[in-house]
Order: structure tokens, then sequence, then C-alpha cells
């Protein structure tokens, strides 16, 4: 993954601690293992948690389809699967 995406004009209105700690994020996914990837976000997750931060539904939304726009569709149906796996996971825990 490349970093363009940090420089997508929609993430001006974000803070910029969450956008260090995505940037973050989005190495160790880069480097872990296709085959743990679940187990790397729901640690990404926790981590997120520890530190106090979350994102709403909006930004979400917005890292989602930002991260996306170059994808093939295989990926884009996987993201769309990790997706629904995160919001269960998120509802189980509320």
């Amino acid at each position: 993954m490349n970093n363009n995406w940090k420089q997508d004009p929609r993430l001006n209105s974000m803070d910029p601690n969450k956008i260090a700690l995505l940037s973050e994020f989005a190495k160790k996914v880069e480097t872990a293992p296709k085959n743990q990837l679940i187990q790397t976000l729901l640690a990404l997750n926790l981590e997120a948690r520890e530190k106090n931060v979350s994102f709403s539904d909006q930004e979400t939304e917005l890292l989602l389809s930002i991260l996306s726009a170059g994808m093939s569709p295989a990926e884009r149906k996987r993201m769309d699967t990790l997706k629904m796996i995160s919001k269960s996971l998120i509802s189980r825990s509320s």
C-alpha cells in the first residue's frame, strides 16, 4: 500500500492523531501475513481502544472509500467482508 491515501483532502477534517494512528496501522497491516489479517485487525482495534481512539461511522466509511479506491473487485469484496465482521464485533462489544 502506498501513502497516497494520506493526501486525500477529505482527511483534512480528521484529527491528526487519528491519521497518525491510521498510518501506523497501515504499516502493520501491510507487513502482516495475509492469513493473519483478521487477527491483525482485531489487535489494532484493541490497540485503538487502549489509546481511547475511536472512529465514527462517517470516518470509517471515508477511510474505506479512500483505501479501496485502487483495489481490484476481489480485494473490495474482501474488504466488504472484513467490514461486516468488524461491525458484528463492534455490536457485540457495545
